[in-house]
């Protein structure tokens, strides 16, 4: 049966198979390890007591430069290895990425080295994996106190498979993970709104193949802070996040910036502002161009050439007001029929292609501007706006729409302007109906608003209750006004 088609990141709708059911996706675990043979052999000997079937189980340990090079213990699972990193990179998510690889597992469940896991860690998460194939499940995990040599893989071994791992320390000394508050206020992130990726951590999570290769993989330029950006791209290819409280380990030492936190933090906050637009609080603040705008905007000019329409100064002011806007991180395309830029010898003043000559000269230098005769969606930006070119936008008229669309949980909002109109659409709604072959309606929901200036939503279309459409009649006025009345 096709997988159930999930709204936002609610996966209340799926029900897990139960105690006889019969496994039949096959998981790589991909274990990126460097040095701290210790805890890789507790790791190991705790993998090896998993309940999941030994024939659908393959652990890859991705040796990441050790020195000594990490050895396999005498406890593991049947099926393990130890594979060098493919050649061009180092750091966690280049061996998750040569891990992923080297691996053919149907489901790829990355886990850190210093994990012990419980016996049915493994298992928890696969019951999730056979309901729907675009899930990003998370594993549960507390931090203990460790010292090397504390505990015997052989110990470790016989304590899980007799399913008594949650006697090996203390509960209530352990720490647990900063992401347990997110989860428990949402409802165990069933009630999370467009942001529900940001509780991935690098410890224990897995994803079918399909959806790690869909996201790109991990962002092997990152070296530190990967986990939070795969889990952005997770979620801009369709993914539903999933805590599994069931899905339990213990994480052997403290948390990596428990010593040096702050220059973690910023180390890592210019790397993840720079690629996932909505979570850095530093972007708002900061009218500069970003590696991934907030939004796509895409004006088409097809019917620029109205006579009452001065192709080159209005399009310079809509864009100007678009750049200079509440939401200056975007990125613009003009979509018509561009003449070259150099087309040799001509009539200059009268130049049939005058005006089009001129704007592309006036944003030559802007990077954030570009020309195109047709737009193919960026699977990084998190929304794409079109409208025509004979709409005026306010500057706020991309803010007001991404507030629009995430205050009401929406993939899609419509604005019948009376010059024509507006669309924005949300990329991980998209990527996700495309999955299933159903509509945005089906996954995010949508709102379609009606004017002219003033008057009331539209009383047909899809949009209801769920879809953000009650109690919206001033909302829609006032997005209306700022998108015509400047």
């Amino acid at each position: 049966m096709p997988p159930p088609a999930l709204r936002g990141n609610d996966y209340g709708p799926l029900v897990r198979p139960g105690d006889d059911w019969e496994p039949a996706l096959s998981v790589s675990i991909v274990i990126p390890a460097h040095g701290q043979q210790d805890k890789l052999d507790v790791t190991l000997a705790s993998l090896a007591a998993q309940t999941y079937p030994a024939r659908l189980l393959e652990v890859v340990v991705v040796d990441d430069g050790s020195d000594p090079p990490l050895r396999l213990p005498q406890i593991r699972p049947e099926s393990t290895r130890i594979v060098p990193p493919l050649p061009g990179g180092w750091a966690s998510a280049h061996a998750t990425n040569s891990g992923v690889a080297q691996s053919d597992g149907d489901v790829v469940l990355r886990l850190d080295a210093d994990m012990l896991a419980f016996p049915d860690h493994v298992a928890s998460q696969l019951r999730w994996h056979h309901t729907a194939d675009y899930l990003a499940v998370l594993g549960h995990k507390r931090f203990v106190d460790y010292q090397p040599g504390d505990l015997d893989p052989a110990v470790v071994f016989d304590t899980v498979r007799a399913g008594k791992a949650g006697e090996l320390f203390d509960h209530e000394s352990s720490q647990p993970q900063w992401i347990e508050q997110i989860i428990d206020a949402t409802a165990g992130l069933r009630q999370a709104d467009h942001r529900a990726f940001r509780v991935l951590v690098g410890a224990s999570f897995s994803v079918h193949r399909s959806l790690f290769t869909a996201a790109g993989g991990m962002d092997a330029d990152v070296l530190l802070g990967s986990d939070t950006i795969f889990g952005y791209r997770l979620h801009q290819a369709g993914a539903v996040f999933v805590p599994d409280d069931n899905s339990s380990a213990w994480h052997l030492g403290p948390r990596q910036i428990a010593e040096r936190g702050a220059l973690a933090k910023a180390y890592r906050r210019p790397r993840i502002a720079n690629r996932v637009p909505e979570l850095d609080l530093k972007r708002p603040r900061a009218a500069r161009g970003w590696e991934t705008p907030l939004a796509d905007v895409v004006v088409d000019t097809a019917d620029a050439s109205a006579p009452d329409l001065d192709l080159s100064l209005n399009l310079e002011s809509i864009v100007d007001t678009l750049l200079c806007g509440a939401a200056p991180d975007v990125r613009v395309t003009l979509l018509g029929d561009w003449p070259e830029p150099h087309p040799g010898r001509h009539p200059m003043l009268d130049d049939p292609h005058l005006d089009a000559r001129l704007l592309l000269e006036s944003f030559r230098g802007e990077s954030r501007v570009r020309f195109a005769a047709d737009f193919t969606p960026d699977p990084k930006v998190p929304y794409v706006i079109r409208m025509p070119a004979a709409v005026r936008p306010g500057p706020d008229a991309v803010a007001s729409l991404v507030a629009y669309a995430n205050q009401h949980r929406l993939g899609l909002v419509e604005v019948a302007a009376p010059e024509g109109a507006v669309r924005l659409e949300r990329t991980a709604a998209a990527a996700r109906a495309a999955h299933l072959g159903v509509g945005i309606d089906a996954v995010w929901g949508s709102a379609r608003l009606a004017g002219p200036l003033g008057d009331a939503l539209a009383g047909s279309g899809t949009g209801d209750a769920r879809s953000g459409q009650r109690g919206l009649r001033g909302k829609a006025r006032g997005l209306l006004r700022r998108m015509r009345d400047h």
